[in-house]
């Protein structure tokens, strides 16, 4: 199938959907499509259906009678049918649904998880349409299950779950990276582009339904653009935070898990220092920690020196920007015509909660997906940032970014480590400092040689001195945002 026009990349997706729904066998299979709210789940499967002839359904929430309706006046429609079918139970539409289609044909449920709500047994019946009684009685269709609730999604396929193995397609379709989502956004400048990044992320729905296509128009028009945009309370973006959590119907202590959230936007990354910050035990916050991964708001990172210790971060950077920066100002920001006091006395906490560590987090994606193995000094396996003790100063530094990956006998190595700043023009303290920490993990870590790499990452650039010192030197990396949307 050709890719519709003005369907912005998902070019992986599109081919992975297309081998799926063209698969010419005569039995019926099953795919599950999933990924966060406003990634273009539902654009991409639409232009499927549309593209093939099949039939789409979008689910609401609905008992499980007023979802029977739904289904089957949708399916008249899409049949050609004067009269709305009707359907006493899900068993008789799944068994009719098997049937409508000759050839290989595209039927698409979208909202999965509303249904299964109202109808919990609807995936054992859908496992039976799919099991040999099932098939000899229907037709190729090509199932299509879709839904933004990761944890349920993820859990249709799990462990004893009655659709385990039954599926051909797991597809999930992410947000889009920094460097696509500057392309989405058509903006030319990265300095800009790293900004609006890091309030909106790569989610396409902001773009374009969001904002009404309204961009930035260069860095004196940023400010401006988040008053008229974000800390605007007739605009969606305004109230899109909160709405993000109560959509997830995992997380019914929603007060909780924005306090959780809270925590980690203003800089309390382990589980402890984020139950110290809400008054409550680590023990107590494992399920809500756990759940906020499973739905995809939080991530948690592996220390790169302590394999039992890690910290958490969130993943959808208008949840760190309302939580750091619109959270604390709520009641102001209510009251129309405030936006922009809120944003100018916001500067610091934006550069130090924000910007900051999206910077830190950009430094590491473009070192995992981006770098060239020769700026590394090799392949990489993974890349994580970590706290390096130091017995003898009574004290631990902070590393960025760590690259690990083998030398030509299998072992594991460290390419490299790194130092990101947003805010200052990197000079010699900062090379200083990442010499003299490649010598402490050298002493610490046999994985560590003077070969290491020193990567410095800024967003402000380098000072003079800097540059000529490292000009000659194999084993110093400066990347700045140039170099850190365009380079490798």
């Amino acid at each position: 199938m050709d890719k519709p026009v003005g369907m912005f990349d998902r070019d992986y997706e599109w081919s992975e959907l297309s081998r799926f729904v063209r698969y010419p066998g005569p039995e019926a299979t099953l795919g599950v499509v999933s990924g966060r709210r406003r990634q273009g789940k539902t654009f991409l499967l639409d232009a499927v259906c549309r593209a093939t002839g099949g039939f789409y359904f979008a689910a609401t929430e609905a008992t499980e009678t007023e979802s029977l309706q739904q289904f089957g006046t949708a399916l008249a429609r899409h049949l050609g049918e004067p009269v709305p079918r009707r359907f006493a139970h899900w068993d008789e539409a799944i068994e009719f649904l098997m049937t409508i289609a000759a050839g290989p044909t595209p039927v698409v449920i979208d909202e999965f998880p509303y249904l299964a709500k109202a109808s919990p047994q609807l995936p054992s019946l859908i496992q039976r349409a799919l099991g040999p009684q099932g098939q000899r009685q229907g037709s190729a269709i090509r199932l299509l299950l879709c839904g933004s609730a990761l944890s349920f999604m993820g859990s249709l396929l799990a462990g004893t779950a009655p659709l385990r193995g039954r599926a051909s397609l797991e597809l999930v379709v992410p947000t889009l990276d920094y460097r696509l989502a500057r392309d989405f956004w058509d903006i030319s400048d990265p300095a800009l582009a790293l900004l609006v990044n890091a309030v909106v992320g790569g989610t396409p729905a902001y773009r374009r339904e969001f904002t009404l296509g309204d961009v930035p128009d260069g860095i004196e028009d940023f400010g401006p653009w988040v008053i008229r945009n974000v800390l605007n309370p007739g605009r969606p973006l305004f109230r899109e935070a909160r709405f993000l959590l109560a959509e997830e119907p995992e997380l019914r202590d929603v007060a909780l898990y924005h306090g959780v959230l809270s925590a980690i936007a203003n800089g309390n990354h382990t589980r402890g220092g984020i139950a110290g910050y809400l008054g409550r035990k680590s023990t107590d916050l494992s399920h809500s920690l756990t759940l906020l991964e499973d739905v995809g708001m939080i991530a948690r990172d592996p220390d790169a020196f302590h394999g039992k210790r890690s910290t958490y971060r969130i993943t959808e950077p208008i949840l760190s920007f309302y939580h750091a920066i619109m959270r604390p100002e709520w009641t102001d920001l209510e009251r129309p015509g405030y936006a922009g006091q809120v944003w100018d006395r916001s500067q610091t906490a934006f550069r130090s909660k924000v910007l900051g560590p999206h910077f830190e987090h950009l430094a590491r994606t473009w070192t995992r997906w981006y770098a060239h193995s020769e700026t590394l000094g090799g392949l990489r396996t993974h890349v994580a940032s970590g706290i390096l003790p130091d017995p003898a100063a009574r004290n631990s530094h902070e590393i960025d970014v760590v690259v690990f990956g083998r030398d030509s006998e299998g072992k594991e190595v460290i390419l490299a480590i790194g130092e990101a700043k947003y805010g200052d023009v990197i000079g010699r303290g900062h090379l200083e400092r990442l010499e003299r920490l490649r010598e402490l993990l050298i002493r610490r870590d046999d994985r560590a040689t003077p070969g290491t790499r020193l990567l410095l990452f800024s967003a402000t650039g380098f000072m003079p001195q800097l540059r000529e010192a490292t000009q000659t030197r194999v084993d110093v990396q400066l990347v700045d945002l140039a170099r850190l949307y365009e380079g490798a």
